[in-house]
């Protein structure tokens, strides 16, 4: 096979047929990969949750990640927001002629290792090949199915005033790695995205509380958009305490720097939680045990008062509303 990607491989052809045989099937093969038009499964009773996200993340690989791993978490982490067990994944690739065959399989490779952590079969997908110029690298596409689990009910619109705001990790790192990456500013710092996928982190949630009324992925907008999107569906206010938000400190820096403030940046793996304040620490207490959420923390609360708007308390205790986010800040994260 050729060390970069031809029209060729997206023609249909013998070509094709290798593209799809030596480097993705030998990442994604499992009883339900299918060759055929669609794949065959198995759904048991109950209701599903269903996802699709595209991933056009530039550069496609940075600290911490790639596109591919990227477009398995997302779309996982998607339905585990919804309390729902993935259980299935298509994905779609559309690649840039001339993209270099070993970077494609490092990405399939990503895909590979993601997939297996999160507990999903990847059972089917399309390659397209773009001409030169017509694609940045490599988008991807990806489609879930989990089940939800039995009992469980979660959604913007179910904030309650007295609930607790939670976050499971520090924020804002995704967003800082990929502008790092991009070196545009001239920064050098020692940032990670959090790309991560996070059923298990949710499972545990779920088994600690039967009552958690929120679950959401904080990626473009950060964990302010958000609060902001919370607080317009459930028609409550949201007030955090600016301390008790976790940033670490590289990314502090940064945003320093550029004036940017970490609660609208990107996190590709951490959730906002909002849950009863009684469930609230010991909901935090699990978090801390888990892979991706060692540094959890209660960051604030739902309030009746300011419906729609998110105010914070500052360091020095005055209060502020945060803006609410608009234009675009960081382009292409995910």
């Amino acid at each position: 096979m050729s060390k970069t990607v031809t029209l060729a491989h997206g023609a249909g052809g013998k070509q094709t047929s290798e593209l799809i045989h030596e480097v993705f099937e030998s990442h994604f093969k499992n009883p339900l990969f299918t060759a055929d038009d669609a794949a065959i499964l198995e759904i048991e009773p109950g209701k599903l949750a269903m996802s699709t996200d595209g991933f056009i993340v530039s550069p496609y690989e940075f600290p911490g990640g790639n596109v591919g791993k990227l477009s398995i978490c997302g779309t996982v982490n998607d339905l585990s927001c919804m309390g729902a067990e993935p259980l299935y994944l298509t994905c779609a690739f559309v690649i840039e002629e001339g993209f270099p065959m070993d970077k494609l399989e490092e990405i399939a490779a990503a895909m590979e290792k993601t997939a297996a952590e999160a507990g999903v079969r990847i059972v089917a997908g399309d390659t397209k090949v773009a001409g030169k110029g017509q694609v940045d690298g490599v988008f991807i596409t990806t489609t879930g199915i989990g089940r939800i689990r039995d009992g469980v009910r979660t959604g913007g619109a179910l904030a309650k005033p007295g609930d607790a705001v939670i976050v499971t990790g520090d924020v804002g790192r995704h967003g800082c790695t990929i502008l790092l990456a991009r070196n545009e500013y001239g920064i050098e710092a020692d940032v990670d995205s959090d790309c991560a996928p996070l059923w298990g982190t949710v499972s545990s949630v779920l088994d600690a509380s039967d009552d958690i009324h929120v679950i959401r992925d904080a990626t473009r907008g950060g964990v302010g958009t958000v609060l902001y999107e919370i607080a317009e569906q459930s028609n409550v206010g949201v007030r955090i305490e600016a301390e008790a938000v976790p940033v670490d400190d590289a990314v502090k820096g940064v945003c320093g720097m550029l004036g940017l403030e970490p609660l609208y940046l990107a996190c590709e793996g951490r959730l906002v939680i909002i849950a009863p304040r009684e469930e609230a620490d010991g909901i935090v207490e699990v978090l801390r045990k888990g892979k991706y959420s060692g540094n959890a923390a209660i960051i604030g609360e739902i309030t009746e008062d300011m419906p729609g708007k998110v105010v914070m308390t500052t360091e020095i205790g005055a209060e502020t509303l945060l803006p609410q986010p608009g234009g675009e800040l960081l382009p292409r994260i995910c």
